[in-house]
């Protein structure tokens, strides 16, 4: 058995080992890195696109609704009262997951109601 270790390596081991590196990295990147980016991308774009008035759920489980929407964070109203928040603290999988359509669907029934109030 310890001479089957100590026996030489075949000269071709050193660049099949690069490609084997290589093929390695690639499979990294299309499994574990390029999917985290476009995770990351959507959540940053469904924060951006938050509207006053929309329902969301906060990483740390908080319901609530935008109250207002500032260039760092939100105003989120619950049901104790207005609380500021960070923009990241928005999570869309959670909304989604509790919300789905209602939030859009809130939002517009907000903007129907703030045009009649406006009439009036």
């Amino acid at each position: 058995m310890l001479t089957m270790f100590l026996q030489a390596q075949p000269q071709g081991s050193s660049s099949m080992m690069l490609i084997m590196m290589g093929v390695m990295f690639v499979g990294f990147y299309f499994l574990m890195i390029r999917p985290q980016m476009k995770k990351q991308k959507q959540e940053k774009n469904f924060q951006e696109t938050l509207k006053v008035g929309t329902r969301v759920v906060l990483t740390s489980g908080l319901h609530g609704r935008i109250a207002q929407v500032q260039e760092d964070g939100f105003v989120i109203e619950t049901l104790s009262g207005k609380l500021k928040f960070e923009k990241a603290a928005v999570s869309r999988e959670f909304t989604e997951a509790r919300f789905g359509d209602k939030s859009k669907t809130a939002d517009k029934s907000t903007e129907k109601k703030e045009i009649e109030a406006e009439k009036k």
